[in-house]
């Protein structure tokens, strides 16, 4: 008997290969807008971009302002007048393409979708995350993919989960885990939901004492395996 009937994964990082493909969706619109990728510029990019996500993640920035933002804060800095709006639809077009997993991830869900019912958690945005899912084997693997563009919320907030529970009838939360990559947005979203947690770190990395403490630590997707079954 697996030790929980419910998996909530994360997305990105967690299954995908997001880096990987925001790499390839980058390069293909720096090089539209007439940009040269190398290492500075899309570092650039890449600095303004996470640290809006965060902001995001911590409820302090909405969607609609952080996809335009990301792009109008990177011409401040490097030069342009470029419409920031049409480039992150370019970009986000690209990402969409990039359906990229994690080696072993498929393998993982396989594994535990005859025992579990499976379901993607992501704070990603709809345009991209349904083109990556769609072009993915996961398709024919997880049933449930739950979106904070499509909800009007997001993880760690606790009403994401609550509508994640309604869709699935979940009344008993100690049925359900949730695995992901982040503490700010995955262990602490289900500190506040009421969940157990596995914390992916295959780098190594240690839970801080002052932030989120994951139920598990899980170092690779055999770890996830073990835990869950």
């Amino acid at each position: 008997m697996p030790r929980y009937d419910y998996v909530f994964f994360d997305a990105d990082n967690t299954l995908f290969d997001f880096d990987a493909a925001e790499s390839r969706a980058l390069d293909q619109t720096l090089e539209r807008y007439g940009y040269l990728p190398n290492e500075a510029v899309r570092n650039c990019y890449l600095d303004i971009n996470r640290a809006l996500w965060s902001a995001f993640d911590r409820g302090e920035a909405e969607k609609d302002f952080l996809v335009v933002e990301r792009f109008a804060a990177f011409q401040r800095e490097l030069g342009g007048d470029h419409d920031p709006a049409e480039m992150n639809h370019f970009y986000l077009s690209r990402l969409a393409e990039g359906a990229d997993l994690l080696p072993g991830a498929e393998t993982l869900c396989r594994a535990l979708a005859p025992h579990c019912t499976l379901a993607i958690l992501t704070n990603g945005l709809s345009i991209a995350q349904r083109g990556r899912f769609s072009r993915s084997p996961l398709k024919e693997i997880i049933p449930h993919l739950f979106i904070s563009g499509e909800m009007n919320c997001q993880k760690p907030q606790k009403v994401f989960f609550d509508k994640v529970f309604a869709a699935l009838e979940l009344t008993d939360t100690g049925r359900a885990v949730m695995v992901g990559d982040s503490l700010a947005a995955d262990i602490q979203g289900a500190v506040n939901a009421g969940l157990a947690s596995i914390w992916y770190a295959p780098n190594g990395e240690n839970a801080g004492p002052d932030g989120p403490q994951p139920t598990y630590v899980a170092r690779n997707f055999d770890d996830i395996l073990s835990t869950i079954l």
